[in-house]
C-alpha cells in the first residue's frame, strides 16, 4: 500500500505525511468561536478534519487531537472593528459573556454529534489558558519582539520579519503574502496610531471601562487576542513543534501567520510540519458570510426554516454533500446539489446496509463459476479506496469507486448475478471495506434513527396551532406549546413579519 500523502500549505506541494514521533501524531485544528450559533460554513472544517483524524487512526497511529473553543477575545486587526465578539454579542443577548458561550458551545456539541463526528482528545478554552497567554507574551517582550502601549500590547512585525528572514522564515510564509504588500492594503481602524507599523498585531488589549470580559496582566486589565490563544494551547498539549495544524483557508491570513511568528520567537522553531487548509462552502459563487446575508445556520439545515432552502437536510446528506468534494476543492451550495446528494446518499447506503446483510456462509463460492473479469474489477475498485486516502484525503474519488461497487451489490440484490460470480475473498473483502470506508473512515450512518423532515412536519403543525391560539387570544395555549417545545430543546421564535420559526437550543 502507498503511504500516505498530503498537500502542506506551507511548502504548497505533497509530502509524505512522516509523523515526528514513530506511531503518534498531534494535530490541532482551530475551533468555534462560540458567539453565535455555527453555520454551514463552519461544517466543512470540521468535519473535514474528523474524516482525516479517523483515518489517522484507521492507519494506526495514535492521535492527540486538540480543539479549541474561543470564548474570550477574537478581535481582528484585517477588515473589521477590533472588539471581543463574546463581549458585544453578550451585550446585544442581555446574557452573562459565560452564559452566553455555554449556550452556544452546547449548540456547537449538539450539531457536531448530529454531524457523527467524533469528539476530539482535548477541547481546551481560551478563558481556562490565560495564564500560558499572558507567560508566552512576557517571553515576546522579553525577546524584543513585542511593545506594550497604553497597556495593549503588539507584536512587531516589522522586527521579525527583519531578523527571520535571513532564516527562511518570513512573516507571510504561509500565506505567500509579502509584508510592504500587506501594509499597503491594511484598513485605518481603531487604536492603529498606537502600532508603530499597519501590519502589527495585538496580542493583549487594554479593556475600556464598559468591557465585560477582563482579566489581571503586567499591563493592567485586559483581554487577550485571537491569535495567542492558539499559540499558547498547541504549545502547552502538543508541544514546541507537532505534526498537523488545520482549518479554513480564510484562517490562513492573518490568524496562522501570526500564529507561526508568536509561537517561533517563543519556541525557536515552528509550530507545526504540516499545515492543512479546507477550502469554502460558497452560495451562487460567494463565500458564506453575514456581510453577504447569505448565512444558513445549522439548525435552520436540519429543519429547512431558512428562506433558501426548498426543505429541511438531514446532517448525513450534509456530510455526504461535503465529503463528495476533496477537501480543497471549493464546495458551491445549492438545493438541487444538495438533494442530489441525499439521493445518492440513500442508494450507497441502501445497497451497503443489504450487503452486510448476506452471510457468506450462505454463498457456495465455487472457482470455476467466478467471473474473473469482475471480480478484478472489484478487487481493483476496492484496494484503490486506500489509495485515494493515501493521496491526500481524496474522499470524492473514494465516493466514485464505491459508486462504482453498488451496481455490483444491486446486481446480486436483484438476482442478476449470483454472489458466487465474486470469489470467496473479493466478496469478503467487499463486505469490509465497504463497512470500514463508510462507517468509520467516511463517518456516515443510518438516519432510521431520526426523519428530519417528518419531525419538520410536525412542527409546522404546532406551529400553527400555536399561531391559531394567538389569533383567538388563547394566551394559555400558544404559550403552552411554546414552553413544552422549549423543554424538549427547540425555541420557537416570533418574527417580526408575523411568521413563526424555531431552532435547536
Amino acid at each position: 500500500m502507498s503511504s500516505l500523502k498530503v498537500y502542506n500549505t506551507l511548502t504548497r506541494r505533497k509530502e509524505e505525511f512522516v509523523p515526528l514521533i514513530e506511531g503518534r501524531v498531534g494535530m490541532y485544528v482551530c475551533g468555534p468561536t462560540v458567539s453565535g450559533e455555527s453555520h454551514l460554513g463552519h461544517a466543512r472544517p470540521f468535519i473535514t478534519f474528523d474524516f482525516i483524524y479517523r483515518y489517522l487512526q484507521y492507519l494506526g497511529y495514535k492521535v492527540r487531537y486538540v480543539r479549541n473553543i474561543t470564548d474570550a477575545g477574537h478581535f481582528e486587526e484585517e477588515g473589521r472593528e477590533a472588539e471581543d465578539k463574546i463581549s458585544k454579542k453578550a451585550v446585544i443577548e442581555k446574557l452573562e459573556p459565560m452564559e452566553l458561550v455555554q449556550k452556544y458551545t452546547n449548540l456547537f456539541h449538539w450539531a457536531m454529534h448530529r454531524f457523527n463526528n467524533l469528539e476530539p482528545s482535548i477541547e481546551p478554552t481560551a478563558t481556562g489558558h490565560i495564564v500560558e497567554q499572558v507567560v508566552m507574551i512576557e517571553k515576546i517582550i522579553e525577546d524584543g519582539y513585542a511593545y506594550v502601549v497604553n497597556g495593549s500590547v503588539y507584536f512587531d512585525v516589522e522586527k521579525y520579519n527583519t531578523d527571520f528572514s535571513k532564516l527562511g522564515l518570513p512573516y507571510g510564509m504561509l500565506s505567500g503574502r509579502v509584508l510592504d504588500e500587506q501594509e499597503d492594503t491594511t484598513r485605518e481602524l481603531e487604536n492603529q496610531e498606537e502600532k508603530r507599523n499597519k501590519a502589527d498585531f495585538a496580542l493583549w488589549k487594554n479593556a475600556p471601562p464598559e468591557h465585560i470580559m477582563r482579566w489581571q496582566s503586567p499591563w493592567g486589565e485586559g483581554f487577550p487576542g485571537w491569535h495567542i490563544e492558539c499559540s499558547a494551547m498547541s504549545t502547552k498539549y502538543l508541544g514546541h513543534q507537532f505534526d498537523i495544524h488545520g482549518g479554513g483557508m480564510d484562517l490562513q491570513f492573518p490568524h496562522h501567520e501570526c500564529e507561526i511568528a508568536q509561537s517561533t520567537v517563543c519556541n525557536h522553531i515552528t509550530p507545526a510540519r504540516y499545515w492543512i487548509h479546507n477550502n469554502m462552502i460558497t452560495i451562487n459563487g460567494k463565500k458564506m458570510g453575514k456581510s453577504y446575508n447569505n448565512v444558513i445556520k445549522i439548525s435552520e439545515l436540519f429543519s429547512g426554516s431558512h428562506p433558501i432552502l426548498e426543505q429541511a437536510y438531514s446532517p448525513m446528506t450534509i456530510r455526504f454533500f461535503i465529503l463528495q468534494t476533496h477537501y480543497r476543492g471549493t464546495l458551491d451550495f445549492s438545493n438541487e446539489a444538495l438533494q442530489s446528494a441525499e439521493k445518492g446518499l440513500k442508494r450507497l447506503w441502501e445497497a451497503h446496509e443489504y450487503l452486510q446483510k448476506i452471510k457468506p456462509s450462505d454463498i457456495e463460492f465455487e472457482k470455476e463459476r467466478v467471473d474473473a473479469e469482475l471480480d478484478t474489477k472489484v478487487q481493483t475498485l476496492l484496494q484503490e479506496l486506500d489509495e485515494f486516502m493515501n493521496d491526500d484525503f481524496n474522499t470524492a474519488k473514494v465516493l466514485a469507486n464505491m459508486f462504482e461497487i453498488v451496481p455490483v451489490i444491486n446486481s446480486i440484490k436483484d438476482k442478476h448475478i449470483p454472489a458466487s460470480a465474486l470469489s470467496s475473498d473479493t466478496f469478503h473483502q467487499m463486505q469490509s471495506k465497504i463497512k470500514t470506508f463508510a462507517e468509520d473512515i467516511l463517518g456516515l450512518k443510518s438516519e432510521l434513527e431520526g426523519d428530519y423532515s417528518k419531525l419538520d412536519g410536525v412542527l409546522q403543525v404546532l406551529i400553527q396551532m400555536r399561531k391559531q391560539a394567538k389569533a383567538k387570544k388563547d394566551y394559555a395555549t400558544s404559550d403552552a406549546i411554546r414552553s413544552e417545545l422549549l423543554q424538549l430543546g427547540i425555541a420557537l421564535k416570533d418574527e417580526k413579519d408575523g411568521n413563526i420559526t424555531y431552532s435547536f437550543v
